[in-house]
């Protein structure tokens, strides 16, 4: 899976144009899901929309596009009769045009970018950015010692020092994906509290162990804060069945967990938007 920021902070700086290709939508068994891109240049791709006859075809009108200028469009690819693909389903590829006027900013998370709040940089922490920096993402990855963020950080990476990481939890955007796990359990517990004063985030995991979290649970009932809430936070956090305490394995474990929730959210979206389109058109 290609990193949107870094390819496209490439293509602008280097002044290459390029063609989009989105999965606009699907019918029946397609390789990818609509949203998912490649950017085709003169010589390379950029990403996937699920290899084979597909990519081939959609790779080559690209750049056709690109040699004559052609403009913006839709096209229809049904992928076992038209493609030779077993499949079986159809895909509607939109094709865009890359130039010096396009919104090369918007174009590199568009609505399958995920906002990630990291705090700590240990070497948990490290490894979770390593092994999310490449997915579609920004991460937001916030510490208070200054020697311990690193300074060639992916441009998907926005490294923050300050002793104020509170002020940065009330300054994330919603439907926001939260991380805890500094060096220190009192600013753990702090992060967490003020993590748990709002209801709009998508996740909220803790590192540690269900001892941890029942010792978090108790102080922060003491301080006021409604049990109901610690419902919304996941800690011990990963995915069941990888029970290693090393960080590459806690990164690969937590990371395939912001996946899940995330294709939860997204389908849950999905298919809000459906019933309400439904709805509209019935009304």
């Amino acid at each position: 899976m290609t990193n949107w920021q870094s390819t496209v902070a490439k293509l602008r700086q280097m002044q290459i144009p390029a063609v989009l290709v989105r999965v606009d939508s699907i019918v029946g068994s397609t390789p990818r899901e609509p949203g998912a891109r490649m950017i085709v240049t003169a010589d390379q791709i950029y990403g996937t929309i699920g290899g084979g006859n597909l990519e081939y075809q959609a790779s080559r009108i690209a750049r056709n596009q690109l040699e004559l200028g052609v403009g913006d469009g839709l096209q229809r690819f049904p992928l076992g009769a038209g493609l030779g693909q077993c499949c079986g389903g159809l895909v509607n590829l939109m094709f865009e045009n890359l130039g010096r006027d396009s919104d090369w900013d918007n174009i590199a998370c568009e609505d399958e970018c995920i906002e990630i709040y990291l705090f700590g940089a240990g070497h948990v922490g490290q490894a979770v950015v390593r092994a999310l920096q490449d997915l579609p993402v920004r991460i937001h990855w916030v510490d208070t010692r200054d020697d311990m963020l690193p300074t060639d950080t992916a441009p998907a990476v926005n490294t923050i020092c300050t002793d104020t990481p509170e002020a940065e939890i009330d300054a994330a955007a919603a439907a926001g994906y939260f991380l805890v796990m500094t060096h220190d359990h009192s600013l753990d517990q702090r992060l967490c509290e003020q993590i748990l004063k709002r209801d709009d985030f998508a996740y909220f995991g803790l590192i540690g162990s269900l001892s941890k979290r029942r010792n978090f649970e108790t102080r922060m009932r003491r301080r006021g804060v409604d049990a109901e809430k610690f419902k919304q936070m996941t800690c011990p956090i990963g995915i069941d069945g990888i029970g290693s305490k090393q960080p590459a394995q806690i990164a690969i474990s937590v990371a395939a967990e912001i996946l899940q929730v995330y294709d939860r959210v997204h389908n849950d979206k999905q298919s809000n938007n459906k019933t309400a389109n439904t709805m509209g058109e019935s009304a």
